[in-house]
């Protein structure tokens, strides 16, 4: 990636960033297994965004119970750094090393089940200029006994999200014509689709360097209330931003066809 595009998109994560768009850390895990995942095999999958962080659940224990002092490691991936170890449970230590490489459970032998049928997350947080749908390298599971023979082994997968688009226009609420111009912002490069109620692609675009995207529909809306949706999509991830109200008054005149073929998710029932 140039230096020049670089820039371009570290302005637009911190214009989302003093946007309050990514200033509060999110969370994003997933509780099924990965393909291949299965046997003694530790395993964790999560989805986190540029410049937020997530939370990565390690789950696959063994049915062997072992005793106090047993240690279970995350290694943290590229791009990434270790910042919480939350989990709360009885005999149940977390700890993170200095500088986020790793993360740590300790168990203090409270429980006869061990780590059996738990599960332990991680909070990674993730750089602000990772590239959406990269997946990171280098994350590790181990769990280790007391005396530091390693007992099971893993990998977590985790994937770089999208952050999700803004649709600021067409205003809502307000009396439209019958082709109103959709417009916002969207991680740069992303292919950006509007959809309506009944799932219908209105209009399409391509988010500029900037961020900024817009669109015309290249058909008349039908007269009357009416729901609009974005959806982005980058690097085979996607994200929706929120939906919002129309009002279509009238007929407008036909405009040039804008409708593409891109990709989107679909609308919430």
């Amino acid at each position: 990636m140039s230096r020049s595009r670089r820039s371009r998109k570290s302005a637009f994560l911190a214009s989302l960033a003093a946007a309050g768009v990514i200033a509060v850390p999110g969370t994003a895990h997933g509780t099924g297994a990965p393909a291949g995942a299965g046997g003694d095999g530790l395993w964790a999958v999560a989805t986190i965004e540029p410049g937020r962080s997530g939370v990565v659940e390690v789950r696959g224990f063994g049915a062997e119970a072992l005793g106090a002092g047993s240690v279970l490691t995350l290694s943290a991936p590229a791009r990434t750094r270790v910042t919480g170890a939350p989990y709360a449970g009885l005999g149940y230590r977390g700890a993170v090393v200095r500088g986020g490489g790793s993360g740590t459970y300790t168990f203090g032998g409270a429980s006869a089940a061990g780590w059996k049928d738990l599960a332990f997350p991680f909070v990674l947080s993730l750089a602000p200029d990772a590239e959406p749908g990269t997946r990171l390298p280098d994350c590790t599971l181990v769990l280790r006994d007391a005396k530091g023979t390693v007992r099971q082994r893993g990998t977590c997968s985790v994937t770089v999200g999208l952050p999700a688009p803004t649709l600021s226009g067409p205003a809502s609420g307000v009396p439209l014509g019958a082709t109103p111009r959709a417009s916002g912002t969207a991680y740069p490069g992303a292919q950006v689709t509007v959809r309506d109620a009944l799932e219908q692609e209105v209009c399409a675009a391509t988010a500029a360097p900037d961020g900024a995207w817009s669109c015309v529909p290249g058909f008349a809306l039908p007269t009357g209330t009416g729901r609009l949706q974005a959806t982005a999509t980058l690097n085979g991830v996607s994200a929706l931003s929120e939906q919002i109200d129309i009002m279509v008054s009238g007929a407008g005149a036909a405009q040039k066809d804008t409708v593409s073929n891109g990709g989107g998710g679909r609308l919430p029932g």
